[in-house]
């Protein structure tokens, strides 16, 4: 789509457009003021210029029809206006495509010249922007009807905070900045992809995008500070934390730090414990994982919280130096006794008894976060921010049972290295890819996280398995990949670990020689069908 830019100063919507938008373009600017800085800012994108000032005896109808000349013979759709000081009347739009304007305020509040101003006055905590389509504003002598300038029909508006002790120039800065800034490239794009339509009859705008669902078209995400953070995942790095306080499912950004004298959490403190939470979250029966860096150092499931701690730390006891600690029941005395047994940095937990607080609460700087009942898993989907944007999904809620399991090898898995093949499954899913997870009945021996090549996290895991690991030994366990093996290489380390079975969601053009090395070992292997990178 082509457009004309009409401004009266700088024009700093029409240039952030013409830099923005792909496949949309300007044919033309015009100013009613000479020496307008836009004129040169379009100059030096090359975009064509024109100038109309309206004379001191002009009439506003003789006036915009020296405009309509000016654009005659120029290419264009769509007419926008960014602080183009003239009310415009049906002389003007009557020829021209459809008209859009933005205005610094969430109309109808605040229509006219001084809408910043006017949000500060009225004390208000959120103003904002809207586009609309401009409409005419004046009677048949072409004087201003006060009531109908800025009052067509909105094609969308976007919210701005306004802050205790802002300035017209801060608020200014941010209507334009967080709010033109988004919703302005946003309508001419769905004008330009022939998704907006004007009814001037009914005075509406229908935008067939602008839709909800689990990806709508648009975001917006309001989160309060709740704290400042002493520093990012660096010490020169500031950081804060923001809630959402909509968040029904149990969190540690909502969690109660129960010994208030201990130092209060830091960034990774609060990265790492968000991954450990999020792990036992997986499990139904008695849970406990140790967390470092966000990958696990070692999960398991028992018949007794004890027990299932014990054997997640067994698996890597080096690692769990300075680790978190997340259960998914009430931590009792006994469990809390072996983990102040050596450093962790937090414990989380839907709850304590008495006596696992005594406990607990002897280590001075060991943060104890009580996150409530976990009840079930409500948040649906999960994001990473990017400079410049953010990355959304679903969140990875697969669980697997033995249905979903294809045999693809001529041995058959037991029943008990189905089991295996299904925690270990479970467990995966929170490893950073590349990821390789051993696993034995319920727990793990080994885990090969955040490798570039899969070749070797399968040498990660089997080295942190025989040489990290206590009273366990990778002979006889099973392996999980989070991606098929592109090659049978991966199947020969295993191989010479002592791996017996293997679960991985196939689909290589290789898979009938991965396959084979795994007949060669006698090996049972079964293929899911899916994957679970995880690489943040």
């Amino acid at each position: 789509m082509k457009l004309a830019g009409m401004a009266s100063n700088r024009g700093r919507n029409l240039m952030n457009i013409a830099d923005q938008l792909g496949g949309v373009e300007f044919d033309v600017v015009l100013t009613n003021s000479e020496g307008a800085p836009v004129l040169e800012k379009a100059d030096g994108r090359g975009i064509a210029t024109e100038t109309v000032v309206r004379g001191d005896d002009e009439s506003r109808i003789d006036h915009e029809k020296r405009v309509l000349d000016a654009l005659d013979g120029y290419d264009f759709d769509l007419v926008c206006l960014d602080g183009y000081m003239r009310i415009l009347s049906d002389t003007f739009l009557s020829e021209m495509p459809t008209t859009l304007n933005v205005h610094p305020s969430l109309l109808p509040a605040f229509p006219g010249m001084d809408a910043w101003g006017d949000a500060l006055a009225a004390g208000v905590s959120v103003t904002g922007c809207t586009v609309h389509v401009v409409t005419d504003a004046t009677d048949e002598d072409g004087n201003v009807i006060d009531e109908k300038v800025d009052a067509g029909p909105v094609v969308t508006q976007e919210p701005v905070p306004v802050y205790e002790g802002d300035t017209e120039e801060d608020l200014k800065d941010r209507v334009l900045y967080e709010g033109e800034f988004s919703a302005y490239p946003r309508a001419v794009d769905w004008f330009a992809s022939g998704q907006a339509t004007v009814d001037y009859e009914n005075e509406e705008v229908t935008v067939e995008s602008d839709t909800g669902g689990q990806f709508p078209h648009r975001r917006l995400v309001t989160d309060d500070r709740a704290a400042e953070l002493r520093y990012g995942e660096n010490p020169h790095q500031d950081a804060a934390l923001y809630v959402d306080r909509t968040t029904e499912e149990a969190s540690v950004v909502h969690a109660e730090q129960l010994n208030e004298g201990a130092k209060a959490l830091s960034y990774n403190n609060y990265n790492d414990a968000d991954g450990a939470l999020n792990l036992i979250k997986e499990f139904d029966e008695p849970a406990a994982a140790v967390i470092k860096h966000t990958n696990p150092a070692g999960c398991a499931t028992a018949e007794s919280l004890s027990e299932a701690y014990d054997r997640a730390l067994s698996t890597d006891p080096m690692s769990a130096f300075g680790g978190i600690v997340s259960l998914n029941r009430s931590c009792d005395a006994e469990t809390a006794k072996k983990i102040v047994d050596s450093f962790k940095e937090v414990v989380v937990a839907p709850g304590y008894t008495a006596e696992a607080l005594d406990v607990l609460t002897e280590k001075e700087n060991l943060r104890i976060l009580d996150v409530g009942e976990l009840g079930e898993i409500s948040e649906p989907i999960t994001e990473k921010p990017l400079v410049g944007g953010r990355l959304v999904q679903q969140r990875d809620l697969q669980s697997l049972d033995r249905d979903d399991l294809e045999v693809v090898t001529e041995r058959e898995p037991t029943d008990e290295q189905i089991e295996s093949m299904l925690f270990a499954w479970q467990t995966l899913k929170h490893v950073k890819s590349n990821g390789i997870l051993f696993a034995k009945g319920t727990e793990t021996v080994g885990i090969g996280m955040g490798q570039v090549s899969r070749v070797d996290a399968v040498r990660l895991a089997a080295m942190k398995a025989d040489e990290h690991a206590e009273g366990k030994t990778a002979e006889g366990a099973v392996m999980a990949s989070d991606a098929f093996f592109p090659f049978p290489d991966g199947i020969e380390h295993a191989a010479e670990a002592g791996i017996e079975a293997v679960i991985q969601p196939g689909g290589s053009k290789n898979d009938d020689k991965v396959i084979e090395a795994a007949n060669e070992h006698g090996m049972a292997m079964v293929f899911t069908g899916s994957r679970s990178f995880r690489h943040d």
